[in-house]
Parts: C-alpha cells; structure tokens; sequence
C-alpha cells in the first residue's frame, strides 16, 4: 500500500486527518450475550490485541474497564441503561440520530490527556442483517475496529473482513495497518497526514 491509501484509513469525511491507537492495556467487558458468545467475543478482541502487540488487563486502574462492548435489540435500551448517560455524552440526542439513520452499530471513543485512546463504547443492534452473521464474524470486525480510532468513513464500502475459502478473516490491509501502527517507533496519536508516509514505509519494513 503507499501513503495515499493509507492515509485514506484516517481521513474523515471532513478531510481531516486524525489517527490515535490504546494508550493503556485493554480491559474488556462485554454486556446482552450468553456465556458462549461472550467467550467468542473475548476471543476476537484478545487475537486483534495479540496482532497489534498490544496489551490486556483484567483492570483498568482508572476505569476499571476501558472496552465495553454492547448488544442489544433496539437502540431505545441504551437510555434506560442506568448510569451509560454518564459515560457517553448526549446520550439521547445519540440514540435518536442513530434510530433516525437506521444503524446498526456506533462506536464511542474517549481520549486521556495525550490524545490516546483511554476508553471505547461499542454498540452492536443486532438487526435482520447481522442476525445472519456468526458471531465470531461480528466479534472480530468490531474488535478491528475499536483498536484504532479510524475515519468514520474507511469501512463505509466495505468493512474490516474479507472472505478467504469458506472463512471470514481481517482483510491483509488492515491487519498490516494494525500491527504497523502499533510498532513502538510510531506516534501514539497523530493529525498530520504525513503520518500516513511513516506508517506506509513501516509496513514495508514489516512485510
């Protein structure tokens, strides 16, 4: 990949350039699934973790838990969620554009002090279209997608999976980003898309 098509992971429909990857291990938990799908979720965000050479906890010190992934039927059960209008700002405003626009899934990201991520909100509503997903297909594209703070338009033609046989994997595109993005000589957060040169030339290197 050059830079060009790197850089278009991380620029946002308004052309700015924003890139951010954990600044903390990650602690996850996970809410609206049954023990074996909770496992299965689990699963997927530790195998993104491990691909990035990041790092997990069972405690966040500030947060207690940073990676909170939710499932749910209807977008109305996050506001009678006690407590979640707390953690994601404008709440309700939220839920109705997201009901509004018919989506099926939002991700909520919170920042520490260097620009890092500190937290992410992920919400799932398992409508008609992904009922017909396994759930280990679901798992891991919004694993991919809550490691790194992406540009609400890289996945808008076509999401982080790609077919391989029968099998539905992380597209090779996107796992050289993770990995390359989470190389310790690479910045922690950016916003300049010169960025996306350093990332381009350390997936090279990576190759």
């Amino acid at each position: 990949m050059d830079h060009d098509e790197v850089a278009r992971f991380f620029t946002r429909a308004d052309g700015e350039y924003a890139f951010a990857r954990w600044g903390r291990p990650i602690s996850p938990v996970v809410f609206g699934v049954d023990d074996a799908t909770l496992s299965v979720v689990k699963g997927a965000i530790e195998a993104v973790v491990a691909l990035a050479g990041h790092k997990m906890a069972e405690h966040d010190p500030e947060l207690g838990v940073n990676l909170l992934v939710f499932f749910f039927r209807e977008w109305s059960e996050l506001t009678e969620t006690p407590d979640l209008d707390r953690l994601v700002p404008d709440l309700a405003p939220l839920v109705a554009r997201l009901e509004d626009a018919d989506a099926n899934q939002y991700r909520h990201f919170r920042f520490d002090e260097a620009g890092g991520i500190k937290a992410v909100f992920a919400f799932v509503r398992m409508d008609a279209a992904l009922s017909d997903i396994p759930a280990e297909d679901i798992a891991l594209a919004q694993a991919a997608q809550c490691i790194l703070l992406w540009s609400d338009v890289a996945f808008k033609s076509s999401g982080p999976l790609g077919k391989v046989g029968e099998n539905l994997v992380l597209r090779p595109d996107v796992a050289s980003i993770i990995r390359a993005a989470y190389d310790p000589v690479m910045p922690t957060v950016a916003s300049d898309a010169s960025h996306a040169l350093r990332l381009a030339a350390r997936m090279e290197l990576m190759q």
